[in-house]
């Protein structure tokens, strides 16, 4: 079967995809921030600092627990209703609960109840997140020219990089014009009720676009999943293990290069917060860049080898990387966090395709969003946490490398035994055999 060709309105599919998936990282990366920044000091405030930090980040990976479980429930509906009102039901949860934030009492005024309404909180933010990245994936991809599938899903994907370069900018600009003691008062606040704002004009973009056309084939078809959830597991399970692979060192490594920086570079190395800030800030800047240039690389040399060398640069990198920030030069600080999150691009500018076309578009929404969900888990949630145990224990930051290098070992093993996906139909049935044959590149 050919596949559907590039609609109209395809570009209004991108820009509605981008600017979703942008405030809803946004959201989700100004937790992670103030976590590092504010959240120790107003919600942990009993504990000494690196303990208080450990509290902090253990309630962000409360948002990547709280992911699979909105990925399983906006995988299942967006497989029988469709993509788009899934995908506004998710950016509202998540400006709603960020708005939220910025109004809770810290634990001078409520004590214990104070990081538990945090925590809670954090909980529905990962619900909307967790639903979120597959849909807006798959309206791009499936909206899209065949050709371009790698270049079309990897837009969404640049929304991680505006999301923290937005919270990384608000809270660096509040820091900076703040003082310390307006900053930790009220300064932090404004960051999260901007949500409201921005969600708005998010919802009236996402609203103005049609729905997938691959997907509505398929029901026009009868070819609907009445319970996807169960027959992803039963048709994909390789699909699912493949994804789970592919993902957690590229998130183990990013987590690791753009959350734990800050607390390393303000906790070990005592240097001002605004120097970690700002290296996110340009590295993320230039990932704005690099993420659709490494997608558009897989349109032309496939999938797997784009991934595979983001995958080895990022391992070589994890050794570097410390003994860079360990310098305490602020040229050499930017230059590695620039690279570092280089060969993250690398790695994540196919892999929204590359997921998606694990699975055949009746399961598409649900196969996505569970394996990138648990994979986020395992590894994204973590990874902070396990970066300050690592550091505690040991007193080098050697050990956080090797534990990023086992990551993405990982990942490279789950890309050497996946099967490539550049060339396939969408709208065939996805084989999960690693020996069957693969649709032949010529149908597109």
């Amino acid at each position: 079967m050919t596949e559907v060709q590039q609609p109209r309105g395809t570009g209004r599919v991108i820009v509605a995809s981008v600017v979703g998936t942008s405030l809803e990282w946004y959201d989700f990366f100004l937790y992670g921030t103030a976590a590092a920044l504010v959240f120790n000091k107003l919600f942990f405030p009993s504990f000494d600092p690196l303990t208080g930090t450990l509290l902090a980040f253990a309630t962000y990976a409360v948002g990547f627990v709280s992911r699979p479980l909105g990925g399983f429930v906006a995988g299942h509906y967006g497989d029988k209703v469709g993509r788009k009102n899934v995908l506004v039901v998710t950016l509202l949860l998540m400006g709603v609960a960020t708005f939220l934030i910025g109004c809770l009492p810290t634990y001078e005024t409520l004590g214990a109840a104070a990081p538990i309404l945090l925590v809670a909180l954090r909980f529905l933010q990962g619900l909307g997140l967790g639903g979120e990245w597959a849909g807006a994936v798959l309206m791009t991809l499936e909206h899209g020219d065949t050709r371009k599938r790698g270049l079309n899903a990897s837009w969404p994907q640049i929304g991680v990089p505006v999301g923290n370069l937005l919270a990384a900018a608000i809270l660096g600009v509040l820091n900076l014009v703040l003082t310390e003691q307006a900053f930790l008062s009220w300064g932090w606040r404004t960051a999260f009720w901007a949500s409201a704002v921005l969600i708005l004009v998010g919802l009236w973009i996402r609203l103005t676009v049609s729905e997938s056309p691959v997907f509505a084939e398929a029901a026009d078809s009868g070819r609907k999943s009445s319970m996807p959830l169960i027959e992803v597991f039963k048709r994909h399970p390789r699909g699912l293990l493949v994804a789970m692979g592919a993902r957690i060192g590229t998130d183990v490594a990013f987590y690791t290069f753009v959350l734990f920086i800050l607390t390393y570079i303000t906790t070990e190395l005592d240097l001002p917060r605004s120097l970690g800030l700002n290296a996110v800030l340009i590295a993320s800047a230039c990932q704005l860049v690099l993420i659709p240039f490494f997608g558009a690389l897989s349109d032309r040399f496939d999938r797997r080898p784009v991934y595979m060398a983001g995958a080895v640069g990022a391992g070589i990198w994890a050794f570097a990387f410390f003994p860079l920030l360990d310098t305490r030069s602020t040229v050499i600080i930017i230059l590695a966090t620039v690279v570092a999150l280089a060969t993250h691009a690398a790695m994540f500018g196919p892999q929204a395709a590359f997921i998606a076309e694990l699975f055949s578009t009746e399961l598409r929404y649900s196969g996505a969003s569970i394996g990138y969900q648990i994979a986020g888990v395992l590894g994204g949630a973590v990874a902070p946490i396990v970066a300050v145990a690592l550091l505690d224990a040991f007193g080098s930051a050697f050990a956080i490398s090797l534990y990023v290098a086992a990551m993405i070992a990982i990942t490279i093993i789950a890309l050497a035994v996946a099967p490539e996906t550049a060339h396939v139909d969408l709208q065939d049935e996805q084989p999960d055999v690693a020996d069957e044959p693969r649709v032949a590149a010529s149908s597109h």
